[in-house]
């Protein structure tokens, strides 16, 4: 166990935030926080660290927990510079190189303390290499680097960052000081989509446990192995990842809806009976049974949603066949790779450095700012709907529309300056759906928006009959609405496709691994190996290597498939970690000069063996996982330790398992499109 939750209360004034929440989070579990705004989520990472305690109820640590936690805001020394921060991380190595140095400067003139110089040199030297200090700089170096830190940021004083920069250099000098569990707050916040996947790469092989708050589903489907939803100030657990989450709730939903039918027709059956035969000639049995009553374990009904805003678009005048032509038109800007300056220039807000933009006919326009610049602070909310709304509309009318926002009663009269972002970002919305045009122009729409708040924009905009344009790092949001994908990669080029952005990444990494093969067939080719090696080496990769002549074709027959809903956590597809994990499974042969080698890569199982293998360590890992939870484990350090070593080298064989399920899934879709 790191740390524990049990029946705990806690209340800000008269709301009450958690009602009796009860959680353990386990050495190693990859776990994901999720629940509406204000559900309790940031309170238990606040009752965890110990920054605030529980009203009643009790949380529990372990003995010397080193806890991790991404804070929305961070520190750095005054003058640091990024590289430096960094490597704050690792303040006892540098303590240590210190040391060493002085030791090395006594040395000359030690004299008769020589020996004992020598000693401390000695000790020191060793509890640097046990503690990382020949890798600690490098590992530094990758993490930044997979944050988007390039090498030219490196010496940047700290002062001058974003407060963006700040957080994610924050976020590497966390994931850099290795604690027992991480706590990360909306970590991909301020990552674009290239750092949040490495970041889920990162955790996908994170020997330590975490927990994650995120509204980034997809982010949490890849990182996550286990999700614990507040709701009603309760804590409720659920294996698998996201996905797996939503079937497994769905499931649960169901089969309590279920028995509380079935209970309720029993009680109505019984207090029938009672009635009718209290005062008869069964009044024993009628007594008998109204104790009955009284005693039994009432089942709840599934509580209704809460309101997620109904974000159903305005029926609209539909456009022209052509609505958009761009003919070589520049796209610039300094922040990233220019997204937002693509909108503006096709908007007409910035001009273009040359090209056409044409509109097609009847075309109705209307944008979504992700700063939110087209909110007048000084309206009343009210009054910034009726901004867009026809002059014949009544105050009963925008009151009405603004309820589907989640605007009731007096809160229409709030000023846009009082509001949150996340209701700013609705309002946005509002008075864009309200407008009734043909075609949206989208610029990080679910930005400030809760999970269901989300789901209901997903589903109101897959039923709009206009023309979306979108900018969006959520790319489960991407998934749903998305049908087309422009990439763009910040030197001016822009990539078209086909698709929704899982079959888009899917079909990059499988060009990549296309061009990994590649490779791997010319070092075949340069070493000239034994016939027998070379013969495994080129069977293992024909499968692979039937794609690689049309990689670069964007039709549906050189796409992979799409992943399905509740394949299994932390299966990457990035090309590059998926040839590196097929390096270190490769045994390497020297040739006849012994200056090359040669990795020869295993026929990989069939994916339906490797998966059978899956579950049934996952409910070997749920067994233990509550194994440890039992007082008679907890009390017997022996026990616990034997359980934990077990849930670790479980916990280890699974990751090996999964890669090796990802590798087979790949060779086989390859082998199908033959």
């Amino acid at each position: 166990m790191l740390f524990r939750l049990s029946d705990v209360h806690k209340s800000y004034g008269v709301q009450d935030v958690l009602r009796g929440t009860s959680l353990q989070i386990n050495p190693g579990e990859h776990v994901g926080l999720v629940g509406r705004n204000g559900a309790g989520k940031t309170t238990i990472f606040r009752l965890v660290t110990g920054e605030e305690a529980p009203d009643d109820g009790e949380v529990v640590r372990a003995r010397g927990l080193k806890l991790g936690l991404l804070t929305q805001h961070v520190h750095f020394e005054k003058g640091s510079t990024v590289h430096e921060s960094a490597l704050a991380a690792f303040g006892r190595l540098q303590q240590i190189e210190h040391e060493m140095h002085d030791l090395e400067h006594r040395m000359s003139d030690a004299g008769d303390d020589l020996e004992k110089v020598l000693a401390r040199y000695s000790d020191l030297q060793h509890e640097y290499e046990r503690e990382g200090g020949f890798e600690y700089s490098a590992k530094a170096e990758a993490i930044l680097q997979g944050l988007g830190f390039d090498r030219e940021t490196w010496q940047m004083e700290t002062e001058i960052l974003s407060g963006g920069q700040q957080n994610r250099l924050g976020l590497a000098r966390l994931l850099l000081s290795e604690p027992d569990v991480l706590l990360l707050d909306e970590p991909t916040n301020h990552l674009d989509v290239g750092a949040v996947e490495w970041l889920e790469e990162f955790l996908q092989s994170y020997p330590s446990g975490f927990v994650i708050i995120s509204h980034d589903r997809y982010f949490l489907d890849r990182a996550c192995r286990r999700i614990i939803e507040v709701e009603n100030g309760q804590a409720t657990s659920y294996k698998g990842n996201y996905s797996a989450y939503l079937v497994e709730r769905e499931e649960r939903r169901e089969i309590q809806q279920r028995a509380y039918e079935n209970q309720q027709r029993l009680i109505s059956k019984t207090e029938e009976f009672i009635r009718r035969n209290l005062a008869g000639q069964k009044t024993k049995q009628a007594k008998s049974r109204r104790t009955m009553l009284a005693r039994l374990d009432r089942v709840d009904a599934v509580r209704g949603e809460k309101a997620s805003g109904d974000f159903r678009l305005q029926d609209i005048e539909r456009a022209g066949t052509h609505v958009l032509t761009l003919n070589e038109a520049a796209m610039i800007g300094p922040n990233g790779s220019g997204k937002t300056t693509f909108l503006k220039t096709v908007l007409g807000k910035i001009s273009s450095l040359g090209g056409e933009i044409r509109w097609g006919s009847k075309v109705e326009i209307g944008y979504y700012a992700q700063q939110l610049e087209d909110l007048d602070e000084r309206n009343e909310i009210i009054m910034e709907l009726r901004r867009v709304a026809p002059s014949a509309a009544t105050a009963g009318e925008l009151r009405s529309f603004l309820a589907r926002f989640l605007f009731f009663g007096d809160d229409v009269y709030k000023h846009v300056r009082d509001l949150s972002g996340g209701e700013k970002g609705r309002l946005a919305l509002a008075k864009l759906i309200y407008s009734g045009v043909n075609v949206l122009v989208l610029d990080e729409p679910t930005n400030h928006l809760d999970i269901p708040s989300r789901e209901a924009l997903e589903e109101a905009l897959e039923a709009y009959e206009g023309t979306i344009i979108t900018i969006s790092h959520d790319r489960f949001f991407l998934d749903k609405v998305a049908t087309q994908i422009l990439a763009l990669d910040g030197l001016g080029y822009v990539e078209h496709y086909n698709g929704d952005y899982t079959e888009y990444h899917d079909w990059k990494a499988a060009r990549s691994e296309s061009r990994v093969v590649g490779a791997d067939r010319s070092v075949v080719a340069e070493t000239r190996p034994s016939g027998r090696v070379q013969s495994r080496k080129q069977s293992s990769h024909r499968s692979a290597s039937a794609s690689a002549d049309g990689s670069n074709r964007r039709d549906s027959e050189t796409r992979p498939r799409a992943p399905q809903p509740g394949s299994p956590a932390g299966v990457g597809r990035s090309g590059r970690r998926r040839s590196k994990k097929q390096s270190s499974h490769g045994s390497p042969s020297a040739s006849a000069d012994g200056s090359k080698r040669l990795k020869v890569i295993k026929k990989p199982r069939d994916p339906e063996t490797i998966e059978s293998e899956i579950t049934d360590l996952e409910k070997r890992i749920a067994e233990l996982s509550e194994e440890m939870t039992k007082p008679e484990v907890a009390r017997d350090i022996s026990k616990l330790v034997k359980a934990n070593d077990e849930y670790e080298q479980a916990q280890a064989r699974l990751a090996e398992l999964l890669d090796e399920w990802e590798r087979a899934e790949t060779a086989q879709s390859f082998q199908k499109r033959r």
